[in-house]
């Protein structure tokens, strides 16, 4: 039976919108703690010629952040500064009545004077880090929504196409080939039929399904949820905390569950998508509920051991982590010393416990010979979140190469190896807590939408106009790049996590107003003639903050052309 782990990629758009907390910092810490560390456990599963086909996903606009020639020298400053948050802890530990932390501040010293030089290394170049490996056949990379915009959300068409036309241009200029699968953003889909996601929403009426618009793409394939496949409940991703564990449901986690009786389809097959009516091609690899929640939870799952790495208490100044998980629900104050060898064997034996869970999948499932085990989640859970992940996957591959019940493959070759002959229509919803839209779309955000919803349309009236209006293609590309930057699925998901609710309405808010300022220009352009220059000159100041998709005029151009129809396009 084969396995594929997919991971996915994503922070939204920070570089010039500041360092700490939600601005460069958050970059600097998935690199050090997930990207980074991730391409040194890969080049080390070659050398000891371990097969590690994971499939990855970056979203454009974190490829565009770490390709951005202003990355470097942040990390390079972030890095700096970690190092003297261990010269610090050095110093006044001791004083604190805490001297038995200071091994600890050398075990965290080693991996940020080893990350610097491996960066250095690597030409600072993450995007090209990867790509290397996939042009040695070590992985594969998929691509996503330009901004992880809620896709079903979208109240128009031509905002869903922008999003994954500039995906798919992104991939190839970042990567140098055409993506074959996607990452739909949250898992969110939604299939063709009436439209109508509030009684606010405009224009209510028959759309297509997300897999039309995947197809028109030529992306071949995606993870839905189990959910959306009727192949197991809901899990309700991110109900606790940021890019943190599921609820654990120990029904849920019933193997049983998955086959016979009170099961429509299993899980561990590839699907053929196709809505009632639609066109779409596109293939489902359905998330496995078993292996998932395994690693998701951070209370049932292994993230939660004791000996693990604790997330939230952090030391200041310089954030270092000293302290273990310990005991379940103890509170911070409780935490012990982190110990990283007991860490470091517990990871290889829940690794081994994991690859038993798939060779007992594969024994149960019926499907040995032809089905595929699918585990997507987020890469920043291994490392960031999860401080021994990277660890853990590596370790998993080391195990599975000793055994033939499992074979490790990436998607693509998953599909082109066994034919997908099933088809199947799925279910409205996501992978978010509840499994439908309630994550995005509630009575918190609620107004972003009836903000959003009007700007789409008089973005996309105006630019079909504006593409042949003298002088306003870069006020044009500038109000694309706002609109998409405020489409991201992190500002309605941060206010309703109620985390850092004042950050996603001040980023969504700023996009908005951009975009507003722009399109409007552009409309009295197009209406009276209206001089365009001021207008011009705020584009420019807006581009050098925002500074992402430098080709996005030519998405929005395929876009206007492919939502006119054939007549338009010859």
């Amino acid at each position: 039976m084969d396995f594929v782990l997919a991971l996915h990629s994503h922070l939204p758009w920070v570089v010039h919108h500041g360092r700490w907390p939600h601005g460069t910092d958050w970059l600097c810490e998935a690199a050090l703690d997930t990207y980074l560390p991730l391409i040194e456990s890969l080049h080390g599963l070659t050398g000891r010629n371990v097969p590690a086909p994971v499939t990855i996903g970056f979203t454009p606009v974190l490829a565009n952040q770490l390709a951005h020639p202003d990355f470097a020298a942040e990390f390079a400053s972030f890095l700096a500064q970690r190092l003297e948050a261990c010269a610090e802890a050095r110093r006044t530990l001791p004083e604190t009545g805490e001297p038995h932390l200071v091994p600890l501040v050398d075990y965290w010293e080693a991996p940020f004077r080893r990350l610097r030089p491996h960066f250095d290394a690597e030409d600072r170049d993450l995007v090209g880090a990867f790509s290397v490996l996939e042009d040695c056949g070590r992985l594969e990379i998929i691509t996503s929504a330009a901004t992880h915009g809620f896709l079903p959300l979208l109240a128009c068409d031509e905002s869903i196409r922008l999003q994954l036309a500039v995906g798919r241009a992104e991939h190839r200029r970042l990567f140098g080939r055409d993506p074959a699968g996607v990452w739909v953003p949250e898992c969110a889909y939604r299939p063709r039929g009436h439209w109508a996601p509030s009684p606010a929403a405009p224009e209510p009426g028959v759309r297509a399904g997300i897999e039309d618009f995947l197809a028109e793409q030529g992306l071949q394939f995606f993870f839905p949820d189990a959910h959306l496949a009727r192949a197991g409940s809901a899990l309700g991703s991110y109900a606790e905390i940021p890019l943190g564990a599921e609820r654990f449901d120990a029904e849920r986690h019933d193997p049983g569950r998955y086959r016979g009786e009170g099961s429509q389809h299993t899980p561990y097959r590839a699907y053929r998508v196709a809505s009632v009516g639609g066109s779409g091609s596109a293939a489902a690899l359905v998330r496995d509920p078993r292996s998932s929640m395994q690693v998701w939870s951070r209370h049932e799952g292994y993230p939660g051991d004791e000996s693990y790495l604790e997330f939230h208490k952090i030391r200041w100044p310089g954030g270092l982590k000293l302290w273990r998980v310990s005991w379940p629900n103890v509170d911070l104050g409780g935490k012990q010393p982190y110990d990283p060898g007991a860490a470091l064997a517990r990871v290889a034996m829940h690794a081994s416990h994991f690859a038993s869970l798939l060779a007992g999948i594969a024994d149960d499932g019926g499907h040995a010979h032809d089905g595929v085990i699918a585990a997507p989640f987020d890469t920043e859970l291994f490392g960031h979140w999860w401080f021994e992940g990277v660890d853990f996957i590596a370790a998993v591959y080391r195990v599975l190469a000793g055994q033939a019940a499992v074979r490790p493959v990436t998607a693509s070759q998953h599909l082109a190896e066994r034919p997908v002959s099933a088809t199947i229509q799925l279910a409205e919803g996501s992978w978010g807590a509840g499994g439908d839209y309630g994550m995005w779309l509630n009575d918190q955000t609620a107004w972003m939408w009836q903000r959003l919803w009007p700007l789409e349309r008089r973005f996309w009236a105006a630019a079909r106009v504006a593409l042949s209006l003298s002088g306003a293609q870069l006020v044009l590309a500038q109000a694309a790049r706002e609109l998409l930057l405020a489409q991201s699925s992190d500002w309605q998901f941060i206010i309703s996590t109620g985390a850092v609710a004042d950050y996603g309405e001040r980023r969504f808010t700023l996009h908005c107003d951009d975009a507003e300022r722009l399109v409007g220009a552009l409309e009295a352009a197009i209406a009276s003639g209206a001089d365009l220059e001021g207008a011009t000159r705020l584009a420019e100041e807006l581009h050098r903050r925002d500074d992402c998709f430098p080709h996005i005029l030519e998405a929005v151009v395929e876009v206007v052309v492919a939502s006119a129809g054939p007549a338009a396009a010859a």
